[in-house]
């Protein structure tokens, strides 16, 4: 039960952030004639810098900082261990109750070197963006889709080894089919898939 609350309470509080950081920039330019519209690039920017930044503070602060005091650790089998999840499995729940929204917003991780093949490249997007990152990792490789009647915006960004705990895994597990990750290179993408009004 407190699992799944920590889960809903994550997504909440990331919805919650993003919509009122919206608000106040929205009531500060009354005054003006206000855009219809976000721009859907800049909705991806949001989403994006949200993920990725509750990502981070739960690598750091609670996967790193917990195992380094020998509290609890993280691994592949969390569910049936009761420990942590890895970092992209805490990614991957997030993703999966933001799903259950039914709102069609949509994000994963993708790679060319997957350890669950499930995350390799399905899409001729997919596969030209993460070839696209690879090469210039600063900017995200952004395109439009149309699936089941829905137009899609998808933003694919760079996904970095951000903690040494990253790379360890990575390069030390059985399934990996790349073994030379570094701090801060690509190890993948994160795509975003955005609803678009019609």
């Amino acid at each position: 039960m407190h699992r799944k609350s920590f889960w809903w309470g994550l997504a909440v509080g990331a919805f919650v952030t993003c919509l009122f950081g919206q608000l106040g920039l929205s009531s500060g330019s009354k005054a003006l004639d206000p855009p219809r519209g976000i721009p859907p690039e800049m909705v991806a920017e949001y989403l994006h810098a949200i993920i990725q930044a509750d990502r981070a503070v739960y690598t750091t602060e609670v996967v790193e900082r917990m195992q380094m005091r020998g509290v609890v650790s993280a691994a592949e089998n969390w569910r049936e261990s009761g420990r942590l999840p890895l970092p992209a499995q805490f990614l991957i729940e997030a993703s999966r109750l933001v799903a259950e929204q039914r709102n069609g917003l949509r994000f994963r991780l993708i790679s060319n070197w997957a350890i669950n093949k499930r995350n390799s490249p399905t899409t001729e997007f997919e596969k030209a963006g993460l070839t696209a990152i690879q090469a210039n990792s600063d900017r995200p490789y952004t395109g439009f889709t149309t699936e089941g009647g829905t137009r899609y915006f998808q933003a694919l960004y760079a996904d970095k080894a951000v903690s040494q705990s990253c790379i360890g895994c990575h390069n030390a597990h059985p399934d990996s089919p790349k073994k030379d990750f570094k701090l801060q290179g690509v190890m993948g993408g994160l795509l975003l898939m955005i609803p678009l009004a019609s």
